[in-house]
């Protein structure tokens, strides 16, 4: 009787879970498919300006001075004080510049963004939890997020997102753009469909960080392929054929011949002192 008891209780919850998430999933609005940066739009964290100064960042003087000495570095063949050239994930706000493709799968639970590049996969929670204070800190952040139905239609067409909790080095693009050090980045996301053009999504970002002296809001917009084939996926392996090498704070190249090359005009070669040293 008590096996025949729990079996029937299992099942009842199995029907239960799936009534929930069929009624759940009529509520979501369709962000399927893939997802791209429009046609002609650079990779610049303020799409409305050039990539770098002309974007006006409102960094604070001792981060503006960040800055400037990272582009000067760049203007010498360095890296700047853009990090991810050794292969780290971008993070957070930089990776919703979606470079390469991005796709959303929506869940009652849970909204999954996910991106071609690294790969990075992005957790929305959508259960009404709230940020704990043991997460590991991560690139991406953590992220809590809340649906909306702004029209009163019965079905959900915003996401707010709030990310917490992050590491870094990150900066906000290429032209590298810092984050503060202490990584005590708020990232806040409004997104939706544009009213006007399903294909297009808008996302809104406005981050908070030390390094800048007001909150910073840009907004971000996303066409999705209505081609009509079918999307292709790429795995997209940063380290693989990646010849740049860190030796202590210096950047250094393999060449294709397989020999380290300087990336600035000067640049002296690494200590080489655990290396045994050819002899006169």
């Amino acid at each position: 009787k008590g096996v025949m008891s729990a079996m029937t209780g299992a099942a009842a919850l199995v029907i239960a879970n799936a009534v929930a998430f069929a009624h759940d999933d009529s509520k979501y609005p369709d962000w399927s498919g893939q997802w791209q940066r429009p046609q002609g739009l650079g990779i610049q964290w303020d799409p409305s300006k050039k990539l770098g100064r002309d974007e006006q960042a409102p960094l604070t003087p001792e981060y503006q001075k960040v800055f400037e000495a990272g582009l000067a570095d760049q203007a010498a063949g360095g890296q700047g004080n853009d990090p991810t050239y050794t292969c780290i994930p971008p993070g957070l706000p930089r990776a919703m510049t979606v470079v390469f493709p991005m796709e959303i799968v929506i869940m009652p639970q849970v909204t999954y963004i996910l991106q071609e590049y690294v790969p990075m996969i992005r957790r929305v929670y959508n259960d009404g939890r709230d940020f704990s204070p043991d997460e590991e800190p991560s690139f991406l952040g953590y992220s809590v997020g809340k649906w909306l139905d702004t029209d009163g239609d019965g079905t959900f067409d915003t996401l707010e997102i709030e990310t917490r909790n992050f590491k870094g080095p990150r900066t906000f693009d290429a032209s590298g753009i810092p984050l503060h050090e202490d990584n005590q980045t708020v990232v806040k996301e409004r997104m939706y469909l544009d009213k006007t053009d399903t294909a297009m999504l808008r996302n809104e970002v406005t981050t908070t960080d030390n390094a800048l002296t007001r909150p910073w809001t840009v907004m971000k917009t996303y066409r999705r392929d209505l081609s009509g084939k079918k999307p292709i996926w790429f795995e997209y392996v940063c380290a693989e054929g990646n010849h740049h090498v860190v030796v202590g704070k210096d950047n250094y190249f393999i060449s294709g011949d397989g020999f380290l090359m300087p990336t600035r005009k000067g640049q002296r070669g690494p200590d080489l002192k655990f290396f045994d040293q050819p002899r006169n």
